[in-house]
């Protein structure tokens, strides 16, 4: 059985979306410089710049952390290999008239419009041996020679695994991972990730590292992931993580009743590590700073609602985390929820949907940012998955609030 919505109304929070950290106006100062001069970045390094939203698999942790100042991200093996492009390209008379960046982005198929032009700009692409402006016009018998060393950041394979885009264009991509989905290789995750799949569907990512990605969710939340497609973008995009102006919104399904969810509309908690358990994250006073807001709750039935969450910061495992803290775990949730998972007043259909669900119930449904290039507001938005769907429909059933 499945329900395209909850059957009741979210009860007012007086929290709106808008007041959470909102996509700027218009590009900073910083991403122009970006689209000027863009640095390499090893994976070492984006793991310092990524959000560190949700790291993927539990079972990474085992060998990867050893001590209490190890990094919160998996670090992919392997060194960056240098990758030499050196392409010439004769204008003929069907293309005569093309601007160059128009031309480029034709017979250099393999890269965006905008890195290109940035190779125009920068003297790696020439025009008839010089460097020209990107919307010269072309002639026949013109030359067009492409000379540029990419950094290979990874030995991570292309695999040919479907991937749902929900948008796209020259710069940016916004996919929806399914559930059980590793976002990229790690211990115990080699293959069958994300980035694996990225490669495969889009190989000129492999010069990127993570492949483009600019944050991460756990390998059993469903939901939307950003992803530069050129080396100005994908900085860009952590930059706008790092300044709060890109935007996620999740969708879960908790243990607790929506009057005492009301009461914690705004869970200020810093995360750490905890010191016994190396794969779990804890709330402790020496952690990094924490903040998640419950912008809507929604009763499914007197002991268990459906809540809309915006996070102000983006810690491994925060939402899963913060909602254990204040004893309203996520169902499904093995780690931090445990026996609270299951309240008073269950019917027997109910306890074991809860029982036999298979993993969080938790879904990044709404991405928002500020596009590096155009400066446009994009907002993104996908539907609840069908297993939480159905969940939400056994808890729901029968349920009348007065």
């Amino acid at each position: 059985m499945t329900t395209n919505s909850p059957k009741k109304q979210p009860l007012d929070t007086d929290i709106s979306a808008q007041e959470l950290p909102m996509p700027n106006e218009l590009l900073n100062d910083h991403q122009r410089a970006l689209d000027e001069q863009t640095p390499d970045i090893s994976n070492d390094e984006l793991d310092e710049l990524v959000d560190d939203d949700i790291v993927d698999d539990e079972d990474e942790y085992e060998d990867e952390y050893e001590d209490e100042d190890s990094e919160d991200s998996v670090v992919v093996a392997g060194q960056a290999v240098p990758v030499v492009i050196d392409v010439t390209h004769t204008v003929i008379e069907d293309e005569a008239g093309l601007r160059i960046d128009k031309l480029a982005s034709k017979v250099f198929a393999d890269f965006s419009r905008a890195q290109l032009q940035g190779w125009i700009t920068d003297g790696s692409l020439l025009y008839n041996g010089t460097v020209q402006k990107p919307k010269i016009r072309v002639k026949a018998g013109d030359v067009l020679h492409l000379s540029t060393t990419l950094q290979q950041h990874s030995e991570d394979q292309p695999e040919n695994i479907d991937i749902e885009v929900v948008y796209e264009d020259d710069d940016v991509l916004v996919i929806n991972k399914p559930v059980g989905m590793v976002v990229h290789p790690g211990a115990g995750n080699q293959t069958g990730t994300l980035v694996n799949a990225l490669l495969y569907h889009y190989p000129q990512q492999h010069h990127l590292p993570r492949a483009g990605l600019v944050h991460r969710i756990d390998k059993d939340t469903s939901g939307l992931l950003l992803i530069g497609k050129t080396k100005p973008t994908q900085m860009a995009l952590m930059e706008q993580l790092k300044d709060k102006s890109v935007y996620r919104h999740y969708q879960c399904v908790v243990a607790g009743d929506a009057a005492s969810l009301l009461r914690h509309r705004r869970i200020d908690a810093p995360i750490g590590r905890h010191r016994n358990q190396r794969t779990k994250m804890t709330v402790m006073t020496a952690g990094r700073e924490a903040v998640t807001h419950l912008l809507n709750v929604t009763p499914l039935n007197d002991n268990y609602c459906l809540l809309d969450v915006g996070l102000e910061t983006g810690r491994t495992h925060q939402i899963r985390v913060h909602l254990s803290h204040i004893t309203y775990p996520i169902v499904g949730d093995r780690v931090y929820g445990g026996r609270r998972q299951l309240r008073a007043g269950l019917t027997e259909a109910q306890r074991q949907a809860i029982n036999n669900f298979p993993r969080q119930a938790l879904h990044a449904y709404t991405l928002g940012f500020v596009h590096p290039t155009t400066g446009e507001d994009i907002e993104v938005t996908t539907p609840i998955p069908e297993d939480m769907q159905q969940l939400m429909a056994v808890l729901s059933e029968g349920y009348d609030e007065e």
